[in-house]
Parts: structure tokens; sequence; C-alpha cells
């Protein structure tokens, strides 16, 4: 095959537009996100808190930064597209209770790593739920603990999610003093009948607010999420609110398919399915979405996110530095992901520990003085090897498979065989193409690229599963 030199990921790619309707019609299935490889359904029962201690244990021998994820799953009212994990109550008894919880499960982790220094850490991040709905006393309480088992690293990335909502600027002040420099402010829509057919409704001036106290207070970046897909939408409505959120000028957005999955996710049986957007206008929303942001000079980092050019994750992806973990996209190397609280996943040497799902059990683990560990899963060398080439694929739209073969000790044509037919329907198709040696997703296939990567999930394959998954546009 010719080689012919390709633009890179922020290079103008000629004429080629990133959206292309005939081959998203096409390739309109059901596939993983790919924020973890094996995907979390893969875990097993069987995986418990013994195989987690042996995991921190090979994991403190690195002696290398790690990231930490907190789930925070309290919020004061419920939004009827949520999928998370999350605990409607307005008492702040239970979040006090539960930081003292996270305390513990924090001293057992350390203590397990066996390490008599604080570990160092790049990137912490506060999910939820809300995590602005804990008092200034408790977020104090729990950065506090935080610091008495870890050394959060000069310049690393300190997030939290925000609900615009749910703040104040003495809020946002006090997240700037605990060290937190970067935000995610759910949006989703600003249309009114929308957010009252969801069961959240938040005006322009309070999130324009919140980005603006965020500017004030030094924190670095600022990303703002949508969700295309919802119950009342239409082209019209969604593009004068992605128009609203380009003149408040954020460093990045996320734009987020709604997945309808009702029987998973209880309260989304409160939405009507007659007014979800037939597919044709959906199309059209993602069409006028990539658009605007185009237009405004926005960059595609991959799946459903957007930075601007000067943005640390386009340099990263531009450098070939950009990874992908279960907060999605992220400048961070490669680093073990320590996760605490109710049902939180981490990724721990050669492991995926998943914590227990509800209140009683996550305590009752605790007060034994046991891990909280539900399930998980140990990869072997075929996990980890795919792991890395489905990385490569998601963050950097190619792969060098002489240098991946070389670098795991493999015959890529014949260790991957099974693959190698499907990858040439896709390239007839036109979502990924060959360089000599190398497999490229051209512009017009990234929008699709989980679509490629599911080629070369073993698990997907060998177990079908795809109803379980969110639509790959």
């Amino acid at each position: 095959m010719t080689f012919i030199k390709k633009p890179s990921v922020l290079a103008p790619a000629g004429h080629e537009p990133l959206f292309q309707s005939e081959l998203l019609k096409r390739f309109d299935i059901n596939g993983p996100r790919y924020t973890s490889y094996p995907t979390a359904d893969r875990f097993n029962g069987q995986f418990n808190q013994t195989d987690y201690i042996d995991a921190l244990k090979r994991c403190a021998t690195h002696q290398k930064p790690i990231s930490l994820y907190f789930h925070l799953p309290f919020c004061p009212n419920i939004c009827y597209y949520c999928g998370c994990n999350k605990i409607i109550t307005k008492d702040h008894g239970r979040s006090a209770k539960y930081i003292k919880y996270l305390a513990k499960e924090m001293n057992l982790v350390t203590q397990a790593m066996g390490v008599n220094i604080k570990i160092p850490v790049t990137q912490l991040h506060w999910g939820g739920g809300t995590p602005t709905f804990l008092s200034h006393e408790e977020m104090i309480e729990l950065m506090h603990h935080t610091k008495e088992n870890f050394e959060l690293q000069e310049g690393g990335e300190y997030s939290i999610e925000i609900d615009p909502r749910r703040v104040s600027e003495a809020d946002i002040e006090l997240l700037a003093k605990l060290g937190f420099n970067r935000i995610s402010l759910g949006v989703q829509d600003f249309n009114l009948e929308v957010q009252q057919a969801v069961h959240r409704v938040q005006t322009i001036q309070e999130t324009k607010d919140v980005i603006d106290w965020a500017r004030k207070h030094g924190f670095n970046s600022v990303s703002v999420d949508l969700i295309y897909g919802l119950p009342k939408q239409t082209p019209v409505t969604f593009r004068e609110t992605v128009n609203a959120v380009i003149a408040m000028n954020p460093d990045r957005l996320s734009v987020y398919s709604y997945a309808h999955l009702p029987t998973i996710f209880k309260p989304q049986r409160r939405i009507a399915e007659d007014q979800l957007p037939i597919a044709k206008d959906k199309l059209d929303i993602l069409a006028n979405t990539i658009e605007q942001l185009n237009e405004a000079g926005f960059v595609f980092i991959g799946m459903d996110h957007f930075s601007k050019p000067d943005n640390e994750l386009a340099i990263a992806q531009k450098e070939g530095r950009l990874h992908r973990n279960f907060q999605g996209y992220s400048t961070q190397a490669e680093c073990d992901l320590l996760a605490f609280g109710i049902s939180s996943i981490g990724k721990v040497n050669d492991t995926y520990p998943q914590n227990v799902k509800t209140l009683e059990d996550y305590y009752h683990a605790l007060d034994r003085h046991q891990l909280p560990t539900m399930r998980g899963m140990r990869l072997d060398n075929d996990d980890l090897l795919r792991r890395e080439l489905i990385g490569e694929l998601m963050c950097q739209f190619e792969l060098d498979t002489i240098a991946f073969a070389s670098k795991h000790q493999i015959d890529f044509e014949i260790y991957f065989s099974r693959e190698l037919p499907e990858l040439k329907e896709l390239e007839e198709a036109g979502l990924l193409e060959w360089q000599g040696k190398k497999i490229y997703v051209p512009t017009k296939g990234r929008l699709l690229v989980r679509r490629v990567a599911m080629v070369f999930d073993r698990h997907l394959r060998d177990v079908q599963t795809e109803a379980r998954y969110s639509k790959v546009v």
C-alpha cells in the first residue's frame, strides 16, 4: 500500500468534514465508551479484597505518582436522564458520616500499600452525584484526610464536577484554596422546556456566574458538559444552547449523546420516549454543534470532547501524550488510579477493583476493617496489550503496527488474524486507512472511533452484550 502523509489531529484536514451523515447512519450501533478495557461489565465477583490488596502492594513498589478519585453520591434532587450511582437527600448528616468513612477507606488502602511516606499524587477528581453538596466543613475535612495520606504534587490536575445551581462564589473560592484548579460544569441544555422535561432547570446567568468566579479565583481550565438527544430538543433550540455556551468562553466542551436505557437507570423511566428527538433530528443536532464549535475555533479531541487549540488536552494530543481513563481524556501519563467511595472503580497495577454500591454495604465493610471491594478483574497479558492498542486509537487516531508489535514481541498480522477481515470491511467503509503498516483513522471516521476500537475488543467478540451500551453516536 502506498504511504500517504496525512495531516495531524489538529491540522486542517482539507475539505473532509468530521460529520459524515451516511457513515453515522450506517454505524449507528451500541458500543462501549472505552474509559477502561476490558469494560466494567466484564468485572466479576471472584475478584475480592485479597486481590485488591495484592495489587496495592505491587503498585507501591513502582514508586510513581498516582491518581485519586472520590465518588460523592449525594444530590438534593434528581435529574431524570442521570445514570450515575447517586443518593437523593437534603440531609447533611448523611454526607458528614460518609466523609468519615472515606477517611477510613483511605487509611486502609495506604496501610495495605505498606509505604512509610505520603504517596505522590498528580491527579485528583471529585465526582458524583453532586460534590458541592458537601458543606464547607465537609470539603475541608475530606481534603484534610486526603493530604494526611497523599502528597498532592505541584502542577497536578485537581478537578471537581460542579452543578451551577448549587454553588456560590464562596464555594468556588474555597475550592481554589483547597487546591482545585479545574472545574467541569453540568449544563446539558439551556432550553426551559427541555430542562423541565428532565427535571433540571438552570439559567444561563447562574452558569455564567460560576465560570466568571472560576476565572477570578485562578482555575486553569473550565469545562462544560452538554447532552444531545434529550426530550423536546430540536436542532434550533440546541443551536441556541451551544451559542450561549460558546459565549461563556470555556476551555473544553463535552457533548454527550443521551443513552436512553430505562431498564437499567430507573430515573429515565420518567422521560416520555415519544418526546425524544427522532434519529434525523439527533444527527442534525450533532452536525450543527460540530459546525458551531469549529467556527468558534474548538478542535475535536475524540469521542465527544472538544477543546481550544491552546488547551492542554489539544497540546497533549498533538505531542502524543494524551491518555484516557474513567474521567475521560487526560494529559496525565498512564498511572494507577485509587478510587474511594461507593461504586467507584480504580485501576491498580494490572487490576480494576470496584467498590460496593450501597452505603449500608460500604459502612459494614469498613466497620469490620475490610476494604469494600465488591468485584473487579485482573488483566491477563492479552488484556494489557489490547488496552494499550485501544487507548492509542481512542487518543491518537492511529497505530504504528510495526512499533506496537516490536514492543510486545508479537507478529501483528498473526496475533490479530481474526480482526484483519473486519478491519478490511471498515477500511472499505472509510472508517480507517492503512498507511503502510500504520492504521490511521481519517477525519471522517473519528466520530466513530469507538466502532474501530470494538474490532479489537476480545471480550465483546466472545460475549455479545451490545444492548447494555450507549449508541456509538
